[in-house]
């Protein structure tokens, strides 16, 4: 979890060692992923329920119920979770067309370390009055500039493919994590109503089998 902030202040040596190490999926996952998504999670949790969230569009400061905010905070985190895993097959798929020897291992370490400062952006989503956009356009920032940093060390494209590879994977990064935060602002903002989704049913009814 420390690496995120080398990945943000020292992203050359941070990719070298990142490179270097060759982690695995799972190790990724459980060790820089989960945790920064479960203290991410928890923080805006607390923050819907402590004091809420300024909705401009009604000019009131929205009140959450804890049945609302479980709802919508294991939503959002599932779709972030799959948001890495999406990005990374994409850029995989994409990036064969340049790299023959890319493997998907290469495309997930790629895109879970770069999405980590965004991963840390998301703290600031505990604040009442800052607006769903700025967490996403500060991490985004962040995750656009260690890309061109780290795609030349871990995925190892050719010189004259790089920056296309650099390119692609920017594209993918950016629209799928775009979309995935229009979704989750919407219902913070109030324009869309999660505790009464699919999902939110779902895993209610499951909850309560399980508590049966």
């Amino acid at each position: 979890m420390i690496k995120v902030f080398f990945l943000i202040f020292e992203p050359t040596s941070a990719w070298d060692k990142i490179a270097q190490a060759r982690r695995g999926l799972w190790h990724i996952t459980l060790v820089t992923i989960l945790p920064l998504l479960l203290a991410g999670t928890l923080l805006e949790a607390w923050g819907l329920s402590a004091h809420g969230k300024w909705q401009g569009r009604f000019q009131i400061m929205k009140r959450f119920t804890p049945p609302d905010i479980a709802a919508f905070e294991t939503i959002q985190f599932l779709l972030l979770l799959a948001m890495v895993f999406l990005c990374a097959l994409v850029v995989f798929r994409i990036g064969q067309t340049f790299l023959e020897r890319l493997t998907f291992e290469q495309a997930f370490r790629t895109v879970a370390y770069a999405f980590s400062p965004m991963f840390l952006f998301h703290f600031l989503d505990a604040g009442a009055s800052v607006s769903p956009v700025v967490p996403w356009l500060l991490g985004m920032g962040v995750v656009v500039w260690t890309l061109y940093q780290g795609i030349p060390r871990v995925m190892q494209p050719d010189p004259t493919h790089a920056f296309g590879v650099y390119l692609s994977t920017t594209i993918v990064i950016v629209m799928t994590s775009a979309t995935v935060r229009v979704i989750t602002g919407m219902y913070l903002l109030g324009y869309m109503d999660v505790q009464h989704s699919w999902m939110s049913r779902t895993i209610t009814s499951l909850g309560s089998l399980f508590g049966h």
